[in-house]
């Protein structure tokens, strides 16, 4: 905004000072050219009154005497002539015969007076020629040429050319130097303000912005200020409360656990459906919990990532894939699904960590294996994409309606197959893979397979750097560890 701001502060100068400075210019160049044909006008108009005595005493030795010394001192030449074109002095070697001198001659003694028109410029250089007649009203009785050199007016130009360029860039200079301050007073609060508002959509508490530029900026900062800390507050507030309910009931839901367990041996045997049943709902009531935990965790993460430059993160995602395949295959395997790895055996480096690949990667195959059903063809594949990397968990299972795929990634949704069939699982699992990417500037891409199924892509950039990491932490996720599922 800044640069824009200049630009058209600049553009705004740059007209404001070109139309000062062209026409002083312009009328600078006129003004000495009027100068020169003053001066050389005046000059004709006193030899021609030396003529016009000559003419009437019959002596042009004064006119003859007075062209010499004035071509001596000037160095501009000068030709007069009488009525029947006799030259009566020439000097500086021009002579009446030239045929330019000629025209101007012949016109001058038409009563016909010759000044060069047009307004010099630094540039010009040569002469011009002045044609002026002698005599009184219509009586002509001679004629006089000039040729007036035009390098010393061109100088003078120059001079005066320079002059007001060089006013000209000092008040340029002024003027950017202000216009930059200026907008320096208006953008940089604005720029406060913005990374401010960046931090705060990230979930972050944001700087105080500083009051400062015109009092409608100050006004703003201050408002936004006292909104930030409002919502910073509440936003921690709400993420505290998840995560500490989650952490807090830990502890009861292990005594509960504990006790139910106890309980157990002094039950009759008509009491076993109960039992299971009530172990099913702790079973799910603890992953619900962790999953709570661990999506307040991903959101806070990713709310860190979107204002801070992480960009030194990478891992090979072929090497998580193995490494998640190796972990899930008897998963899958238990569950009466076939689960099969496509990963290429060169690098595919992908900028995010290991760990939260490994994460990802782990919720999609808990999802494929958990709703794809006994029978189901799973597959973990990974491939490079130019400036992206993909890993996709593909299943032929039930999958999902279109109206459904829109709403895979909401918090606690489940597909009303899933719920009618009482399947395990929160609805939380695709919201933190969802969070997770978002962090990295990733992305959750869920479509249908052909001829059923459903396919997850998750595409992440590239890493910078070709060298990956490789996995760390060997692929930092388990059989056990995925979030519970989302579809």
């Amino acid at each position: 905004m800044r640069t824009r701001v200049q630009a058209a502060l600049l553009l705004f100068v740059v007209i404001a000072v070109a139309a000062f400075a062209v026409p002083l210019l312009l009328f600078t160049a006129s003004d000495r050219t009027q100068q020169l044909v003053l001066a050389r006008s005046a000059d004709l108009d006193r030899f021609a009154s030396l003529m016009d005595q000559a003419a009437a005493t019959g002596d042009t030795s004064a006119v003859v005497a007075e062209a010499r010394r004035y071509t001596q001192l000037y160095g501009e030449p000068l030709v007069v002539i009488d009525t029947h074109r006799s030259p009566v002095v020439q000097t500086g070697g021009m002579r009446a015969a030239d045929p330019a001198v000629a025209r101007l001659l012949d016109a001058a003694l038409r009563n016909q007076a010759e000044h060069p028109g047009g307004a010099l410029r630094p540039w010009s250089r040569g002469s011009r020629m002045f044609a002026e007649p002698a005599g009184t009203g219509t009586r002509v009785s001679g004629a006089v040429v000039l040729r007036a050199s035009v390098s010393t007016a061109a100088d003078d130009i120059t001079r005066r050319w320079a002059l007001v360029l060089a006013g000209t860039a000092l008040v340029a200079v002024a003027c950017t130097v202000l216009a930059r301050a200026a907008t320096g007073w208006v953008v940089s609060p604005l720029r406060r303000l913005d990374r401010a508002v960046g931090q705060l959509a990230a979930g972050l508490p944001p700087e105080q912005t500083r009051a400062g530029g015109p009092p409608e900026l100050r006004q703003l900062a201050t408002g936004f200020n006292r909104m930030a800390r409002t919502v910073t507050a509440a936003l921690e507030q709400q993420r505290r409360l998840v995560a500490d309910t989650s952490h807090q009931m830990r502890n009861p839901m292990a005594a509960l656990r504990l006790r139910v367990d106890a309980l157990h041996t002094h039950l009759p045997a008509s009491a076993d459906r109960t039992y299971t049943g009530v172990t099913t709902e702790l079973d799910r009531l603890e992953t619900l919990l962790d999953d709570m935990l661990a999506l307040a965790t991903a959101e806070h993460r990713a709310g860190e990532l979107t204002v801070t430059d992480d960009s030194d993160a990478s891992c090979d995602a072929a090497a998580v894939a193995l490494a998640q395949y190796g972990l899930w295959e008897p998963v899958a395997h238990g569950a009466g699904a076939h689960l099969t790895l496509q990963a290429s055996l060169s690098p595919s480096p992908a900028a995010c960590t290991d760990r939260e690949l490994a994460q990802i990667t782990d919720i999609l195959l808990d999802n494929a294996i958990k709703y794809a059903g006994p029978g189901a063809e799973i597959t973990l594949s990974c491939t490079t994409e130019g400036p992206v990397t993909v890993l996709t968990v593909t299943d032929d299972g039930p999958g999902l309606a279109t109206e459904e795929l829109a709403l895979a990634t909401t918090r606690f949704w489940r597909a009303g197959r899933q719920r009618h069939e009482g399947t395990a699982g929160t609805g939380l699992g695709l919201a933190i893979a969802e969070q997770l990417l978002a962090g990295r500037g990733g992305r959750l891409e869920l479509e249908a397979a052909r001829p059923r199924g459903l396919r997850a892509r998750v595409v992440v950039p590239r890493a910078e750097s070709d060298g990956a990491d490789g996995v760390r932490g060997g692929g930092g996720g388990g059989a056990g560890c995925g979030a519970g599922g989302a579809w």
